[in-house]
């Protein structure tokens, strides 16, 4: 899985981009001369001192000195690209991009053979966010001059923005022989490689980062590296090693998830608590939470973790989902937090499952005549929504059987089994039943059949774990 985590150099090395690319303008533009005017842009010496007196500011710093000069100089000359390269910088270096990026696009086109123009002007709409335009300008000067590690860096970035990684990491590594002891280049890099389907070379320019020990974002890149190499104790150490230096949310959810991944529960509880506890708002830490609950069977701490979360996101049907399916396996005790899934049963007639999960629940707690009237309503719309949903047919066969109606359920567990032949809980639900009226042998038939499926019927159970455990992975 393509890895999430950030790229935390971007805004660092934009900046040194933009100075060192602003550097090389103010010494081109030292040279602005008559060939490049047009025809009726004749440059005066007034003109020509007062553009020198200009970059001599700017080389001095003195911003406030450069920017009227330039100003009334593009106001007279508006199509030079010198003036119109070093105003746009001149802003760009304070920030204000939607004044830069018209004067660095009038540059780029007045001088389209400058790569210095051309990744300028990329830059810029890097910073901006115009990832795309970005991209296609940093690419075109780069085909004109790869050499300049600092359009590949910007030009891997871009390629990052966009998804892209194989191409950004062509870039990176375009980068390095020129800026091989730059940290953040070497991260980005690793980073790219990894996302790209490279964990190997990811982890050997790691292994070249001096800081790799206290850096958390190098920490947990080491970790996802370790973990798609199928190292996964390296990955937990790696992840517990982030947290350590950076205890942020995404850090704690992310060891969280390596335990939850390889169904190492108990460790998962631990962080996901400790989560929880330092991140109250964090709704995919209380997530990871219950699922870690959930799969260490504690469905009565994992009821109350998914009915919240249900109740603060009434229409989340995962959240409903979850909640159903505990609520479901939960055979003993009352838990009224379980209300919030017939709610959202009742909200959602449509969703025969959850109306099935709802129902069933109903059916596993002590329930009156309207709680078992609302039950029967429940299954019956699901079966009228899915006429081929084995659970809605066995959750009639077990309310039937709730009423000591054994001989009635017997054909609604018939039809759960011939829609899911390997269905283990109705295989022993009509075994009990058979058993009521007398038909030892027929049952005993069925038990046999529980058995066999009761292991497949686990497995499915755990598939979907691992699908909501997959859904978590997703949510870094």
């Amino acid at each position: 899985m393509p890895s999430q985590r950030p790229l935390p150099a971007f805004a660092r090395r934009l900046s040194l981009l933009l100075v060192l690319v602003c550097a090389i303008a103010g010494a081109q533009a030292a040279q602005f001369s008559a060939p490049n005017a047009s025809a009726s842009q004749t440059i005066t010496p007034s003109q020509n001192r007062m553009f020198q007196q200009a970059m001599a500011a700017l080389n001095a710093g003195d911003t406030a000195a450069a920017e009227p000069r330039l100003r009334r100089l593009r106001q007279e000359l508006p199509d030079i690209y010198e003036i119109n390269e070093s105003l746009g910088l001149l802003y760009a270096s304070q920030g204000k991009l939607a004044s830069a990026t018209p004067l660095l696009s009038a540059a780029a086109r007045e001088n389209p053979s400058s790569d210095v123009a051309l990744a300028n002007l990329g830059t810029a709409w890097l910073k901006e966010g115009r990832t795309a335009d970005a991209a296609r300008e940093l690419a075109r000067a780069a085909a004109l001059n790869p050499a300049n590690s600092g359009t590949q860096e910007a030009l891997g970035q871009a390629w990052m923005l966009l998804k892209q990684p194989a191409k950004a990491a062509a870039a990176f590594e375009a980068a390095l022989p020129r800026d091989g002891s730059n940290s953040d280049l070497l991260y980005n890099t690793a980073l790219a490689l990894f996302d790209c389907g490279k964990p190997s070379q990811a982890e050997t320019l790691l292994a070249r980062l001096p800081d790799a020990d206290s850096s958390a974002e190098v920490q947990s890149l080491y970790g996802d590296v370790d973990e798609k190499l199928g190292r996964y104790e390296g990955a937990a150490k790696h992840y517990a090693s982030a947290v350590r230096l950076a205890p942020t949310e995404a850090n704690v959810y992310v060891l969280g998830i390596e335990f939850l991944r390889h169904w190492t529960f108990e460790a998962a509880e631990k962080e996901f608590a400790a989560g929880v506890r330092q991140f109250p708002q964090s709704q995919r830490m209380r997530l990871g939470l219950g699922v870690a609950y959930y799969g260490a069977g504690s469905y009565d701490q994992a009821i109350p973790i998914f009915a919240d979360l249900l109740a603060d996101n009434p229409d989340n049907s995962l959240d409903a989902e979850l909640l159903g399916r505990t609520c479901t396996v939960l055979t003993e005790g009352q838990q009224p937090k379980c209300a919030n899934l017939i709610q959202y049963a009742q909200r959602h007639p449509r969703d025969a499952i959850l109306a099935t999960y709802a129902a069933t629940s109903i059916l596993h707690q002590p329930a009156d005549d309207a709680q078992m009237s609302l039950a029967r309503r429940l299954l019956q719309a699901a079966i009228r929504s899915r006429p081929n949903l084995p659970e809605a047919y066995y959750g009639m066969g077990l309310l039937l059987q709730t009423e000591g109606k054994w001989p009635q359920s017997i054909p609604e567990l018939e039809t759960a089994i011939r829609l899911r032949p390997e269905y283990a809980s109705a295989h022993y639900r009509l075994a009990r039943a058979l058993s009521h009226i007398g038909e030892r042998d027929k049952a005993r038939a069925e038990i046999a059949l529980e058995q066999r499926y009761s292991k497949q019927e686990r497995e499915g159970v755990e598939a979907r774990l691992r699908q909501v455990t997959t859904f978590l992975v997703k949510m870094q």
